[in-house]
């Protein structure tokens, strides 16, 4: 027997969902969750610094719509984005909505995708401010507040508690229940605007040439996190965007893609196999073990290089001070490289390896990664100064360039993660076309060098 779920109050509905730069804007995640889950459509829209606070791609990830960041973009099918947004929503929430954005609609500023969006919309609009207790409470703020509620506005209320400043005050967003509650109420008994899918935003991107079919791509991602007792541990800052950015890539080209995942705080692909493996050691079995079935393994991940000699049973107590004796972890990328090399030489067949992509994050200077992509043999090595505005871990663009062993290095402008993914996956796929005419210049019956490289 089959079993379906009742209708939610928002069943059928576009709901679009304007994000402006607030700290809380990470809240906004689980308000798109609330959102579909009560039956709605949601389309995201965000403010420049709203990025700062969350990044689009998880975003997308939930509501399974691309973000629109601008007023100006254009649809892949050459409409204006927020026009069609505006003229096919039930409703439109702004979550959290800054002093700033109160300012800029209440004098009717069209300079961003939700202002725009709102000025050229006649559905409903529900506002959640959120911002400091004295921000909110200024007289400027509550005259925009009460302009907004008298175009017909629905303004839900920021709770009273503690505050990003560390005061306490008026101004945390709303419980989000609240916020879906105002929504639900905004439409009740207003019929759809826009029934037609066709004519909404659409609610995926076109479909993408499935260059990687039949492909079994290998990704590592994130940290690792390297035990000193069974609470503590020696990390870093990585939080996996680049590697689930190259993930979610392969995937949309039609590769089956196996996710080794370290810790991450951004949430993984459903269509990839994940396995776990939160430590250094538990990510080079996991590597191995993928290997000879794969046709790329892409090292993204930031593997610690250290870790403790000797781990804690229990947590250890407070001290004066703590001295550890580290030692060296694993070179993941170096063995699974040799590995694959030592497999195609005895194959006779240069190409019968993976494509080897590593990922080398450094401060201050790339000098270093030509011996290091030579040493490691990778074909490709994708390096970048995290110390970088907008090209460190938690960011949604990178500045990378590409080392390949022979070649002077190429450096990219700085892109979005996921372009960067694209353009990635761009190169082994030229990578395995050139390994392929190597093979058949070099057949299997062609004297092979001891150590696997190309004749």
């Amino acid at each position: 027997m089959t079993v379906r779920a009742a209708p939610g109050p928002l069943s059928g509905r576009l709901v679009l969902l304007g994000i402006t730069g607030s700290i809380a804007a990470y809240k906004a995640a689980e308000l798109v969750r609330l959102l579909t889950t009560a039956g709605a459509d949601v389309q995201v829209l965000m403010s420049r610094t709203a990025t700062a606070f969350i990044g689009p791609l998880t975003l997308e990830a939930l509501s399974r719509r691309e973000v629109m960041l601008d007023p100006l973009e254009l649809l892949p099918d050459r409409r204006i984005g927020h026009i069609v947004a505006a003229d096919s929503a039930d409703a439109i929430v702004v979550a959290p909505a800054t002093a700033r954005w109160l300012g800029a609609m209440a004098a009717g500023l069209a300079d961003d995708v939700i202002t725009a969006t709102c000025l050229a919309s006649a559905a409903p609009v529900v506002i959640a401010p959120a911002m400091d207790g004295e921000m909110y409470a200024h007289p400027a703020t509550h005259a925009n507040v009460t302009r907004l509620a008298s175009w017909g506005y629905t303004v839900v209320e920021p709770a009273f508690g503690p505050l990003a400043s560390g005061q306490v005050g008026r101004g945390r967003l709303a419980e989000l229940p609240l916020i879906v509650d105002a929504v639900v109420a905004a439409v009740a008994g207003r019929p759809i605007r826009e029934p037609d899918r066709a004519k909404r935003p659409p609610s995926a991107a076109p479909p993408m040439a499935q260059d990687l079919a039949g492909w079994h791509v290998v990704v590592t991602a994130g940290g690792t996190a390297e035990p000193i007792d069974p609470v503590r541990f020696i990390g870093n800052r990585s939080t996996g965007r680049m590697g689930i950015a190259v993930a979610a890539a392969a995937l949309k080209r039609g590769a089956r893609v196996t996710l080794i995942r370290g810790m991450t705080s951004v949430p993984a692909p459903d269509a990839a196999l994940l396995v776990e493996a939160p430590t250094a050691a538990r990510m080079r079995d996991a590597v191995l073990a993928a290997l000879p079935s794969a046709d790329a393994l892409v090292m993204a991940a930031a593997v610690a290089d250290f870790r403790p000699r000797a781990v804690a049973d229990t947590k250890m107590g407070r001290g004066a001070s703590l001295v550890l004796e580290l030692e060296p972890t694993e070179d993941i990328l170096a063995e699974a490289s040799a590995t694959a090399h030592a497999r195609a030489a005895a194959a006779g067949d240069p190409g019968a390896r993976p494509v080897l992509v590593g990922f080398a994050a450094e401060t201050g200077s790339l000098e270093r990664t030509p011996e290091k992509a030579a040493r490691k043999r990778v074909d490709l090595l994708v390096a970048n100064d995290v110390a970088e505005p907008g090209s460190g871990f938690g960011t949604d663009t990178n500045r990378v360039t590409i080392v390949t062993p022979g070649a002077p290095p190429e450096p990219w402008p700085q892109l979005t993660k996921i372009e960067v993914a694209h353009r990635v996956l761009d190169r082994v796929l030229a990578t395995r076309a050139r390994l392929g005419a190597s093979s058949e210049t070099h057949p299997a019956t062609d004297p092979t060098p001891a150590d696997g490289s190309t004749p």
